[in-house]
């Protein structure tokens, strides 16, 4: 799922599940890295956990809203609230861990 600027409140704080939001851009490397394992996680955690997407080339506002200052940056939102923060690529297993916290 991608959200933007318009849609991350309605997207993310207003959502009954917790959101993994992935702060990314098209020319990082380490983005497209984690992205097969975001992708997975996103059917494990189907209906439990949402997976977002959020470019911040074209998402200024949002990505300054949390002080997105390096990417990947992912957000764990629950209950309008930021939970977890995980900065730089780690492995699926890491971030798993970090969902099922949530759960």
């Amino acid at each position: 799922m991608h959200v933007g600027d318009a849609d991350f409140d309605n997207a993310v704080l207003q959502s009954s599940e917790p959101v993994l939001v992935d702060f990314w851009a098209e020319w990082c490397g380490p983005c497209k890295m984690i992205a097969p394992a975001l992708d997975e996680l996103a059917e494990t955690y189907d209906g439990k956990v949402k997976i977002a997407k959020l470019n911040v080339d074209h998402n200024r506002a949002t990505a300054m809203k949390y002080h997105v200052r390096s990417i990947p940056m992912l957000l764990l939102f629950k209950d309008g609230q930021v939970q977890d923060t995980q900065i730089g690529a780690v492995g699926k297993a890491q971030l798993a861990q970090m969902l099922d916290k949530a759960l």
